[in-house]
């Protein structure tokens, strides 16, 4: 029998605006500690390309997957919390490595330098200024010539100096080689500090979201306002660190940047240490005698899952090949939807077969709206910060601070969409699972081929006016909110209880595969750049928009693929068997019935929250 100490009433511990005064512990540890990895989110790709001054290529590459891990591993702490650790001290630990990780980001190295290569000699190139002020420089003795760079080319705009220094006026891909000169040491601390930053979200993310639902009892009403409460608190931590941290990161200098999310996730560690005892008996290890069970000498069960989780932040180190994490993440995806398909054709009734069957194709179907919508931490970042116009009243904003868009719309369209589904589910007119599907998709897609039209608006040298940039952002929350917060309570709603959490790891998964898909589009915007600069922006902007056409029209005709096959879905999900819906102030379908609910489906809220919540 479990020695587990037995939590007590949430309403013994006290109230704070009627919800247990837990609440307000998950809501700041969780406010912080997004407020810290947003707040580092929002500057990496500009880091790796113009501190380490990795092309486009590689600095997306390692964006997405360093993304893509990040949602694998709440898989593994989720399993490690629900079966030994309990919830809270896997929080703790995981905020832990995450404020190593962030303290880590801070320490920021040496800048990268480039380099011609020219008969057997070596000349820095210098780029100063940022945007339309940059300007290149080619180090000859100490002296500075300059120098247009780009298509293979370098053009000395003084022939008479560089043919003194033994230069001809123009040189050009044949006779050089560019070279960029890293910081090893400083290159490494940034790959250890990301890192434990995948392991520290692994053993925080998906258990602090369980937390919430312990604080409420089986049939509690609160339940839906508790779940709302604590998502505005992630989204308010996204909106202050992309604004706040981008602003110091691109302003002052990266360690500026870094620190300040770091300093977030020291608040967040430091609220829920200090605030615990208001999490009375719950979170606890399901059995703590087992936790302090001897596993070899010198080390019980808690202190080796501990270790674990270093072994994990060390191969997450040294899995430093983005071809290897994509080829993990497809291997992994045959694994576990071969084997959901083959349990479905089996083992199931006709009814479960169908409604499993259902759930895995919308699973799938998050894959090109994740892929398309997680541009916006690589592509459209670097987009915004070369190809549009930032002024505004004379202040140029900094490219990061775009990123505040999505929190902001999230926080301000959630209630308005919550009013709208159920006004219409009380006409019955709501929209079926799979049209909130295909409406998303169709958005992400429409968001896509708006910045297209801005694009073209602009010229050939002209740069887009921001607020297309906007209107993506606009476009993208929208559909996020028809997609995000239905899709994991579709999942708890359709799947066999037998295998809940195995689908839940499905569609971790998928958004993982998803985030590395989106690298891999990422991938194919890229521009040439020196000293993290675009050389050729007409060029840069013809190829974003060509790309940006292609996946615009794709999740177009995917939504509409969606679309018409939903009426073939929605027979499948049986819905007249899973019984009527109420929404949340996300806008989530939750069971009208909380018994039957269950926690389960609580978790599973509140996790597509801290997902649309930019979670």
């Amino acid at each position: 029998m479990s020695d587990a100490p037995q939590p007590t009433p949430a309403s013994a511990h006290g109230e704070f605006l009627g919800h247990p005064k837990g609440l307000i512990v998950l809501f700041l540890t969780e406010m912080w500690e997004r407020f810290s990895y947003y707040g580092m989110r929002a500057l990496l790709i500009f880091y790796l390309t113009q501190h380490f001054l990795f092309g486009d290529d590689k600095a997306t590459a390692i964006y997405g997957a360093y993304t893509a891990l990040v949602y694998v591993m709440p898989v593994i702490g989720g399993l490690l919390a629900d079966r030994y650790l309990g919830a809270k001290k896997a929080v703790t630990f995981g905020a832990i490595l995450l404020v190593f990780g962030h303290a880590t980001m801070a320490i920021e190295g040496d800048a990268s330098r480039q380099f011609v290569d020219y008969a057997g000699q070596s000349y820095e190139i210098v780029t100063e200024g940022r945007g339309d002020a940059a300007e290149r420089f080619v180090l000859v003795d100490g002296e500075r010539l300059e120098a247009a760079v780009g298509g293979g080319e370098i053009d000395f705009h003084d022939a008479d100096r560089a043919a003194a220094a033994g230069l001809p006026a123009v040189l050009t891909g044949e006779d050089f080689a560019l070279r960029t000169q890293r910081d090893q040491g400083g290159l490494q601390l940034l790959y250890l500090a990301l890192a434990l930053i995948i392991a520290g979200t692994g053993f925080l993310k998906a258990n602090i979201s369980t937390i919430v639902g312990d604080l409420y009892a089986p049939g509690d009403r609160r339940r839906d306002s508790g779940f709302t409460i604590f998502y505005m608190g992630i989204n308010l931590g996204s909106f202050m660190a992309t604004l706040l941290c981008g602003w110091l990161g691109q302003t002052y200098g990266w360690q500026y940047g870094f620190g300040l999310a770091g300093i977030g996730m020291v608040l967040g560690l430091t609220v829920f240490r200090v605030w615990q005892p208001l999490l009375r008996g719950l979170a606890e290890p399901p059995d703590p005698a087992k936790l302090r069970e001897r596993v070899a000498p010198m080390l019980n069960r808690e202190w080796l899952i501990y270790l674990g989780g270093v072994v994990m932040v060390v191969v997450a180190w040294l899995l430093q090949s983005q071809d290897v994490v994509g080829n993990l993440l497809i291997a992994a995806g045959a694994v576990v939807f071969g084997g959901i398909l083959a349990y479905s054709l089996i083992k199931c009734t006709p009814i479960e077969r169908d409604r499993m069957l259902v759930a895995t194709f919308l699973i799938l179907c998050q894959i090109p709206f994740w892929a398309l919508f997680e541009q916006a931490g690589s592509s459209l970042n670097l987009f915004a910060d070369r190809a549009v116009d930032r002024t505004l009243f004379g202040w140029e904003i900094p490219a990061s601070m775009f990123q505040s868009l999505n929190a902001f719309f999230i926080i301000t369209l959630a209630p308005l969409f919550a009013i709208g589904w159920t006004f219409l589910a009380r006409k019955r007119r709501e929209p079926s699972t799979p049209v909130k599907f295909s409406l998303g998709l169709l958005q992400v897609g429409l968001g896509f081929l708006v910045l297209v039209a801005g694009i073209e608006a602009s010229g050939d040298v002209g740069k887009a006016s921001m607020i297309w940039l906007v209107l993506v952002y606009l476009l993208h929350t929208t559909g996020e909110l028809c997609l995000s917060p239905v899709g994991l309570s579709m999942v708890t709603k359709l799947s066999v209880a037998r295998l809940v959490g195995m689908m839940m790891g499905a569609w971790f998964l998928a958004t993982a595969f998803a985030n590395f898909l989106a690298a891999q589009i990422a991938r194919t915007t890229g521009a040439e750049t020196v000293g993290g600069e675009i050389t050729d922006l007409a060029a840069a902007k013809a190829n974003y928009a060509d790309v940006y056409a292609n996946v615009g029209w794709l999740a177009v005709a995917i939504a509409v693929g969606v679309f018409a096959l939903s009426p073939i879905l929605r027979r499948g999900m049986h819905e007249e068997r899973v019984g009527p819906v109420a929404h949340n102030m996300a806008g989530e379908a939750e069971l009208a019935e909380p018994a039957a609910a269950g926690a389960p489906a609580s978790r599973a809220a509140v996790e597509s929250e801290t997902r649309s919540g930019q979670g």
